[in-house]
């Protein structure tokens, strides 16, 4: 066993000359595919990488272009809300004035046309008194006055110093 511990010089240079063959063979073979390899699949995952970080940004941009839209409809319901309550409201308040115009203008109507039969029918009692006023004075002195304008003329001066109100 012996052998094993001492170096023999053949030996020595044939295992360098084969390792430093090897290391030149796999240089030129090996390493440089692997390393080609290596680098096509580094670019690959950093290209992999980029791609999935411009993804999520895309979909992070597309969420707050979804959430703007929202916001911007939910904003524009609002506005339309408002405004159709502000129209309901007008309209309301158009009909509820123009309701109470109306009454006002009813009213009023009413009472003038009171007033004129108010009027009428004290005319008309006032001429129905003195027409009894004068059939009950003819009647009661059985004498008439000349005519019966003078008659009337007389009774309405009379009533009309009297208060029927």
């Amino acid at each position: 066993m012996d052998f094993l511990l001492t170096p023999n010089p053949g030996l020595v240079i044939w295992t360098t000359i084969s390792f430093v063959g090897l290391f030149l063979a796999l240089k030129k073979y090996a390493w440089g595919p692997i390393l080609q390899a290596l680098k096509v699949r580094e670019d690959t995952i950093e290209y992999s990488l980029q791609a999935a970080e411009k993804a999520k940004a895309d979909v992070e941009e597309m969420v707050a272009t979804r959430q703007k839209m929202m916001d911007e409809a939910k904003k524009e319901r609002d506005e339309l809300l408002k405004d159709t309550r502000a129209l309901k409201d007008s309209i309301l308040a158009e009909a509820k004035e123009s309701a109470q115009e109306e009454t006002q203008k009813l009213l009023n109507v009413a009472r003038k046309q009171i007033e004129t039969d108010k009027l009428t029918a004290i005319n008309q009692l006032k001429n129905q008194v003195a027409d009894m006023s004068i059939q009950i004075a003819s009647i009661l002195i059985d004498k008439e006055i000349d005519t019966d304008e003078k008659q009337k003329e007389l009774i309405n001066k009379h009533l009309d110093k009297a208060n029927f109100n």
